[in-house]
Parts: C-alpha cells; sequence; structure tokens
C-alpha cells in the first residue's frame, strides 16, 4: 500500500493494493473490516458456486432440518446477536396472533404522529358552543362588542375595505379569515342572503334571573318570550327592544337568540340584549315577581286597552306565540293583561309587530 502519494492540491491519497491472497476478501469494506465475501473454498475454479446437495433443500417436505428439529425452532433458543436475554423475553422476536384475536389498541401520540384519536364527543360539544352570525350590520355591531368570541371569518372582497379595523385586529390576534367569493362563502353561512361577511363565534351563556335583578335599577323592562322561536320574529324583537332600551329577553333556550338568521333580522340589535334563562319559564316569572317586578301579559280579545293601561315602571312583559297565545299557567301569574286595539279585521298582530307597539307604550309613559 502506498499511502505517500500527493496530488494537486496537496491531499494524500491512500491507495489500497489487492493481493492474491485477498482474493476471498474482495467485497471486504477496508476501513470497518465488513462486508466480506464468501470465502475461496465457496467456489470452484471456474468461479461458479457447487450444486447443493438435494438433501439440503428438503427441510421444507417434512417441516424438519436437517438437525431434526421443526423448522423455525432452531433458533427459538437462541437469542439475538449479543443480546444475552433469552429469546423469549427479546423485543426483536416475532409474536403470531391467532386468527380471532383482537389487535391491541393503538397507542395515542398526542397529535405529533398524525394518527391521533379525536373523540366524535368533543367536536359535537365544539361545534354545540359555536354559531355563525352574517350580515354586514350585525357582523360590525358584534365585532364592537364582543370581539372575543370570534373564531373564524369569511369574506367578500368588495366587503373588505369596510371592515378594516375588523380585519388588522384579527390579523393581529391571530384568527383566521378567508377573502372567497360568493359560492364559498354561501356555503360557509349556509345561506346566500349573507350580506357579503360571515362570522364564526362562540355562543353566549344566558344571565340568570338572580344576578339579573340584582344589577337592575328602579326603572327595568324584561321581555319574556313563551314558545316564540322563529328566526325572524325572533330578530325583529331584539331590534325593537334595542330600539326601546329592553335589555333583557327571557327565554327557554338561550341559544335561540344566538342564531344567523335572528342576529341578521335583528341588524345589530342583538348585541345590545343579553338572554335570561332559569330552571323553567313559569319559575323565573315567579323570580322576577318576588323582586319587585310587575308581570304584564297581552291578549288580543281581553284586557285593559294598551291606551289606557297605566304601564309599571318595572315590569316583565310577557309575550307568546301568534297561534297558540300564552300558556293557562302564563296567564294566571299576570298581574296586568293589556290588548292592543284596532280595526278587528284581523284577529291578531305578528308578534314582533305587538311587541314592537307594546314597548313604544312603556317607552312614551316611563322614559319619554
Amino acid at each position: 500500500m502506498n499511502d505517500e502519494l500527493k496530488n494537486k492540491s496537496g491531499k494524500v491519497k491512500v491507495m489500497y493494493v489487492r493481493s492474491d491472497d485477498d482474493s476471498d476478501k474482495r467485497t471486504e469494506n477496508p476501513r470497518t473490516g465488513k462486508g466480506a465475501g464468501r470465502s475461496g473454498s465457496s467456489r470452484t475454479e471456474g468461479g461458479r458456486r457447487p450444486a447443493r446437495d438435494s438433501r439440503d433443500n428438503r427441510d421444507n417436505r417434512d417441516g424438519k432440518s436437517r438437525d431434526g428439529k421443526p423448522r423455525g425452532d432452531r433458533f427459538r433458543d437462541k437469542a439475538p446477536r449479543g443480546d444475552s436475554q433469552p429469546y423469549e423475553n427479546s423485543p426483536w422476536r416475532t409474536i403470531s396472533r391467532a386468527p380471532g384475536e383482537e389487535a391491541a389498541e393503538k397507542p395515542d401520540h398526542g397529535g405529533i404522529s398524525g394518527k391521533s384519536f379525536v373523540d366524535p364527543e368533543i367536536i359535537r360539544r365544539q361545534r354545540a358552543e359555536e354559531t355563525r352570525v352574517y350580515g354586514e350590520n350585525a357582523c360590525q355591531a358584534l365585532f364592537q362588542s364582543r370581539p372575543d368570541c370570534i373564531v373564524r371569518a369569511w369574506f367578500i372582497q368588495s366587503v373588505t375595505p369596510r371592515f378594516k379595523e375588523a380585519l388588522r385586529w384579527m390579523a393581529a390576534n391571530r384568527k383566521a379569515y378567508h377573502v372567497v367569493d360568493e359560492a364559498e362563502l354561501a356555503k360557509a353561512s349556509g345561506t346566500e342572503h349573507h350580506g357579503g361577511v360571515c362570522f364564526l363565534i362562540k355562543k353566549r351563556n344566558g344571565t340568570s334571573v338572580q344576578q339579573w335583578v340584582r344589577e337592575a335599577g328602579e326603572e327595568d323592562c324584561v321581555l319574556a318570550l313563551e314558545d316564540v322561536g322563529n328566526p325572524h320574529n325572533l330578530g325583529a324583537i331584539m331590534r325593537s327592544c334595542a330600539h326601546f332600551g329592553v335589555k333583557g329577553v327571557v327565554v327557554q333556550d338561550a341559544a335561540v337568540l344566538e342564531s344567523g338568521a335572528a342576529i341578521r333580522t335583528a341588524e345589530g340589535g342583538a348585541e345590545h340584549v343579553q338572554p335570561i334563562t332559569g330552571e323553567s319559564f313559569i319559575e323565573a316569572l315567579d323570580q322576577f315577581r318576588k323582586a319587585g317586578y310587575a308581570i304584564v301579559t297581552t291578549s288580543s280579545h281581553e284586557g285593559t286597552p294598551l291606551f289606557k293601561a297605566t304601564m309599571p315602571k318595572k315590569m316583565v312583559l310577557v309575550l307568546g306565540q301568534e297561534r297558540d297565545g300564552l300558556s293557562d299557567a302564563a296567564l294566571d301569574s299576570s298581574d296586568l293583561s293589556v290588548a292592543i286595539n284596532g280595526t278587528g279585521n284581523v284577529e291578531s298582530l305578528n308578534v314582533s309587530v305587538a311587541t314592537g307597539v307594546l314597548l313604544a307604550e312603556w317607552w312614551r309613559q316611563n322614559k319619554a
């Protein structure tokens, strides 16, 4: 071996020369000593392998090797090379599973491998806590009053100049937003009446009656809706409430005030109204009465004419759905029943229209 030769760069060249004695190691790595080829005795002079005895290939005929042991058992008592532990305890052993045996449960890698299990119940609960709000005025009012509830947003290009402040805030607070076309926004919002913008938000929780009465002033009008579920009626009612200063609405489920259609119809009024919930609708009315509120119900046939009645400064105005009206239990709880007089050409007013008329009279008597 000559290791004194140098090239033009001055580096030493190391050259390995194979001699005749190394013919059985011509595949060996001279640095590591690994990868040695078969010895010369395993080859014939002509370079061909000698034919194996046919007896060597009979292992698979009767399932036994030449030493008489079943195939596969001759390595059972052997541990992997360099391992002193028995083969049965080796982590490298092969374990066969019976045909009916269940596979072991896959481990949860905590999301690192991308194959962790996500509980469908968690996804269902998250979706139940979120809702979509759309409409330009509704989304502007929501951003001004509670921006932290925004999870994600979608815009069409034409409305983005009017949402510059919202876009800057979302970028600074790492809230995802997307500028999309009309078709994509209709898909994201679930309606074609999206107004060019849609927010995915966290729903509000209802306020309890006890908390509300503790913070109420000397003059307070609370609206109570029994079985009113039409989102467009609810949106119009919230708009009237915001206009006449009514800040609390008693409902059986706070989520009915958070639907996208109701908030869009309210045109920003929903942000000035807080849902109030209790154990039951009738129990909530009883709690308000004990706190000094008068319970005022409405009737299209009986009751004191509205414009002759004295509207209490502190009251709960109770309204029901148009078809069946109020339940007997709600009617029995009233301290005052009023009727909106008219021509009689129609049986009654729409619940949202009636709410606007009643609240306007309360405002005239107590606030104007």
